[in-house]
């Protein structure tokens, strides 16, 4: 694979579809994109599906999802005609966390919760990711202080391959009107105050004035505040650490 740089060079003239085409062309079945069917990743679904782009396209079944989201997946699936390859935990793992903490651990600490998310979905991502070259996902540049140093591509360490951000320096009110004219099929929980939509015990509704990632585990400081899909830290679960 080429290093970061030459793939930067080699995108830096095209467009989003033709960026996302030259990436599967030049990775041929090495590239993936990660979906939780929120604005930014339908956006992205209709671009790779409608232009025929060969990227799989996968999403973290974590059981815990609202009954919006699954109403938009299968109406993806309905629209495109496409598959979407779903990733879930593993029975072992996640059984013996709820028989032992029962099922809604995740808000008793930061470290349950941190167990919940490794078990629902980093170690599932891991799996889904490897032995591909490029990662593609929906992140945007104003989603968070955190991301203002990040860049469109940059190299994942921890799961050691290139990440793509296609739509990152998307606006929010690109991507609605991205969706909008091209009739994209889109989460309604979005119209009810949800700017991100994770799992259902985990999201709320954000309020006027509020951080974006405030409606995502509101129980907690808002510096802890990350599941760790887009982070290269372990998780220490059960005094073993976990993905590093």
């Amino acid at each position: 694979m080429g290093n970061l740089a030459e793939i930067k060079q080699e995108l830096a003239n095209l467009n989003t579809v033709e960026k996302l085409k030259f990436l599967a062309n030049k990775y041929p079945g090495k590239v993936i994109f990660s979906t939780s069917f929120g604005w930014e990743d339908q956006a992205i679904t209709h671009l790779i599906f409608s232009n025929n782009i060969p990227i799989k396209v996968f999403t973290l079944e974590t059981g815990r999802l609202f009954p919006e989201t699954y109403y938009v997946w299968n109406r993806t699936l309905e629209v495109y005609n496409k598959p979407i390859y779903a990733y879930y935990p593993q029975n072992e793992l996640l059984q013996d966390m709820v028989n032992t903490k029962g099922p809604n651990s995740f808000y008793e600490s930061v470290e349950n919760r941190k167990e919940c998310c490794y078990i629902r979905k980093i170690e599932p991502l891991k799996r889904a990711l490897q032995g591909n070259e490029i990662w593609v996902t929906g992140i945007r540049a104003e989603q968070s202080p955190d991301r203002e140093d990040m860049h469109d591509l940059e190299w994942d360490e921890g799961n050691q391959l290139v990440k793509f951000h296609p739509i990152f320096k998307w606006t929010l009110d690109e991507v609605k009107t991205y969706i909008k004219e091209n009739n994209i099929i889109y989460n309604t929980l979005h119209d009810k105050g949800f700017p991100s939509i994770g799992c259902a015990p985990c999201t709320r509704a954000v309020q006027p004035g509020e951080d974006f990632r405030a409606g995502r585990w509101w129980w907690e400081d808002q510096s802890k505040k990350e599941c760790g899909l887009h982070a290269t830290e372990a998780i220490e679960v059960e005094g073993k650490k976990l993905g590093a």
